[in-house]
């Protein structure tokens, strides 16, 4: 458990009525006390959680369209990086950027798609 972690198990494990001192605990535990107040306030995730907020399609999601890009391939149908984004922006309801394919495809190491 990181320092930022234990500090806010700290806070957490305060009772019921009992005052939070944010500067205390951030001085305590070696930590800033702006970013344990955020973090504790629900106002900042982890960067864990910020970068799966950003990301277009799940980890789930994108497993199920590589599976249906290959089951496509293997049918001699191979979809087009015009066709990959659209599958993506359908599953996802919101639009993929132009670059998405090429980091889907350089990220999945997909070979066989057509340009």
């Amino acid at each position: 458990m990181g320092d930022l972690e234990a500090a806010l198990a700290a806070l957490a494990s305060l009772k019921t009525g009992e005052k939070i001192n944010y500067t205390k605990t951030a001085k305590e535990y070696g930590v800033s006390r702006s970013t344990l107040s955020k973090r504790h306030r629900g106002v900042q995730g982890t960067y864990a959680e910020k970068h799966e907020n950003q990301r277009l399609l799940s980890s789930t999601q994108e497993a199920e369209l590589v599976k249906y890009i290959d089951n496509l391939c293997t049918r001699g149908l191979p979809p087009s990086r015009e066709m990959i984004r659209n599958f993506a922006s359908e599953i996802a309801e919101r639009e993929a950027g132009k670059s998405w394919v090429t980091r889907f495809i350089s990220h999945q190491s997909i070979d066989l798609v057509s340009h």
